[in-house]
């Protein structure tokens, strides 16, 4: 175990609880602390921050082991040991160039998810699950049915060539859009890799599928 130094570039919703994710600032690599519940999510009371609550861009000391819980697909999982972690200040959006990613594709392909074969049929260390991208021209739309219903905020973004609208769940970023605020068209966003999931409506020949979403929104000033 050691202190892991990271900037948070995700810490979104995850089944009621929370999946922090960053880059390891000494080795340029990606990482996503885990605890040992069946999905790795992090309840708040894990996070030993003495009631501080992580956001984007603030550079957190976590004690990591060296490896965690890959559940069959993602190769940056961690699991969280026992001790405090320390908060060491916050990195401006100037600071994340060299973290960009600029391959044609997101995360593997050009669809909205990625299949089991297509992640387990990669060499382990590039079963990459997490992506830190730019864009200059993003878009939203709100996929709720009503307006009864709670807003479903959806971010529009290209993957070679194909337009996606992929599932928002940074909480602070939605809760801005839900206060009316407009997102500037140039942000970093940060690309996850759902659990797997199967939509009800899919036949029983279609197995659970890893799902694209935003996990978290740095909006960038023109």
């Amino acid at each position: 175990m050691r202190m892991t130094r990271i900037v948070v570039l995700a810490n979104s919703w995850k089944h009621h609880d929370w999946c922090i994710a960053g880059i390891d600032l000494d080795t340029g690599k990606w990482v996503r602390p885990v605890t040992g519940l069946d999905d790795g999510r992090i309840p708040k009371k894990a996070m030993k921050l003495d009631g501080y609550f992580p956001k984007l861009l603030d550079v957190l000391e976590i004690p990591l082991d060296s490896t965690g819980p890959d559940f069959g697909f993602e190769s940056e999982n961690r699991t969280i040991m026992s001790g405090r972690w320390r908060h060491r200040g916050t990195l401006s959006y100037r600071d994340l160039r060299r973290f960009y990613n600029r391959r044609e594709h997101i995360l593997h392909n050009h669809h909205k998810y990625v299949t089991r074969r297509e992640m387990q049929a990669r060499p382990f260390e590039e079963r990459s699950t997490l992506q830190l991208i730019y864009t200059d021209k993003f878009r939203v739309r709100d996929g709720r049915k009503s307006t009864t219903d709670k807003h479903n905020w959806k971010g529009i973004i290209t993957s070679g060539g194909q337009e996606l609208e992929v599932g928002i769940t940074d909480p602070s970023f939605s809760l801005k859009l839900d206060t009316g605020d407009k997102p500037l068209p140039s942000c970093l966003l940060t690309m996850s890799l759902s659990m797997p999931y199967k939509p009800a409506n899919w036949g029983t020949d279609q197995e659970a599928v890893f799902w694209k979403l935003i996990a978290g929104v740095i909006e960038v000033p023109q």
